[in-house]
């Protein structure tokens, strides 16, 4: 009699055929349960100390006061003459204080995830204070990226760095779909613009117009999806109750989201006309900038990698969609300062009411359960972070079906590129009217 895996395998085989990751390593779906994640997980894991939560607060605003303490004191013309070096001082305190802000924001994620206490009222009014603070809609943010968690991996229902098709990728660059597997390596210079460019403006763009999310707003329940789109006056953003990110149930908090903007807005214009815009740029918006980009690195390498799949909805379901993430390393900073949000984030796409104190354990407890499935990257440590956005940007460019899939496999996609890295496009015959 055959063995019941090698039966599974069997029938796995003949439902999807061979599927193929950008590195050409064959493709695995994930095989277990949610139920078997969480009972592996120690029940201490998931208690929220909201005193514990308030500590690491108080201690990276202290973190931020001190160095603006220590900056403005000292780098000054009486204790440092050069003009050159007090404007490296200034330009690396905006990368210091950067670190620090990006640590309270992963805080009001917690917050956003009811993490940090089990009070939802404790939660949710630091996370709307914490946010509001950094100018992040917090409630609009909330309710969108849970619909992320609730998605992720699914390529109609994604909210968050939703790879782009083969036919949109070859529309973006105005090439037919049949060209992508003949054109030459992308320049370089391309490449380091497309990856300034999101850095500096991704963030932004994502609240203002949904760029990464999904563009399928036409199946909003309520309707308030029709004749909307992604992009510029095309209706969909994070601030506007009518939206069609948000349920007319959503409106009063979109509302106090915008509040909270608005109230932050106000104390940045007195205390520019107090200080100075100049002053102001210096200690808030430089730093936010460091922010915004540490952010959109962070999601952007959580969910894009050579060997993370996709789902279309015939073959989508949480546990697969929880999987096509990854942990990565990024040091000291990563867990230290940014909380360990880097290095635990497939534990948090299985159960995000985990704080992060405790995610390290309740990682290590699902890895025998997830196997070969678990994804992550660690190689190289914080260099091998940053290096991973410029690998990331050359090798997964679009996502399609592999070559050998059959039935069910040709609804799972994987990254491919036009740089000849990894697995080749599938080879499209024109089509001819």
């Amino acid at each position: 009699m055959e063995p019941l895996r090698s039966t599974k395998a069997a029938r796995a085989a003949s439902d999807y055929g061979q599927l193929l990751n950008t590195y050409g390593t064959e493709f695995k779906i994930p095989d277990f349960t949610i139920k078997q994640i969480r009972d592996a997980i120690p029940s201490h894991c998931f208690e929220r100390s909201p005193l514990r939560g308030f500590a690491y607060i108080l201690r990276d605003i202290a973190l931020l006061a001190t160095t603006f303490y220590l900056f403005t004191t000292y780098n000054t013309p009486v204790h440092i003459p050069s003009i050159s070096i007090r404007f490296f001082l200034w330009a690396l305190y905006g990368f210091i204080q950067g670190l620090f802000g990006t640590g309270l924001w992963v805080l009001a994620h917690e917050c956003g995830h009811q993490s940090f206490s089990p009070s939802k009222t404790l939660n949710d009014t630091t996370g709307w204070i914490l946010h509001s603070a950094l100018l992040v809609p917090y409630f609009s943010w909330k309710i969108s990226h849970g619909k992320h968690h609730k998605s992720t991996g699914h390529m109609e229902r994604d909210m968050v760095f939703l790879p782009k098709t083969r036919e949109i990728y070859a529309s973006r660059i105005r090439r037919g779909v049949h060209e992508l597997h003949e054109l030459t390596e992308e320049a370089p210079i391309v490449t380091a613009l497309v990856l300034f460019a999101r850095q500096l403006i991704g963030w932004p763009l994502y609240l203002l117009q949904n760029n990464t999310g999904h563009n399928f707003h036409s199946r909003q329940t309520e309707g308030r999806g029709k004749g909307k789109r992604n992009g510029l006056g095309g209706g969909v953003n994070h601030f506007s109750p009518s939206s069609p990110l948000y349920d007319a149930k959503d409106a009063k908090y979109i509302a106090l989201s915008d509040l909270g903007l608005g109230l932050t807005a106000i104390f940045l214009y007195e205390m520019a006309q107090c200080y100075g815009w100049g002053n102001v740029a210096l200690h808030y918006f430089l730093p936010y900038l460091w922010v915004n980009h540490w952010l959109v690195a962070i999601t952007y390498l959580q969910h894009t990698d050579p060997t993370l799949a996709h789902y279309g909805a015939q073959t989508w379901n949480f546990t697969r969609g929880a999987a096509a993430t990854i942990d990565r390393e990024f040091g000291f900073i990563g867990r230290s300062l940014f909380h360990g949000i880097i290095e635990t984030h497939v534990l948090h796409h299985y159960v995000s009411t985990i704080p992060f104190y405790h995610a390290d354990e309740a990682t290590e407890a699902i890895k025998p359960v997830m196997g070969e499935h678990y994804r992550s990257n660690t190689q190289e440590g914080s260099v091998g972070f940053l290096k991973s956005l410029w690998l990331s940007v050359r090798w997964c460019q679009w996502v399609e079906p592999s070559e050998g899939a059959e039935k069910l496999g040709k609804d799972i996609y994987f990254y491919r590129n036009r740089n000849g890295l990894g697995v080749k496009p599938l080879k499209i015959e024109k089509k001819v009217n």
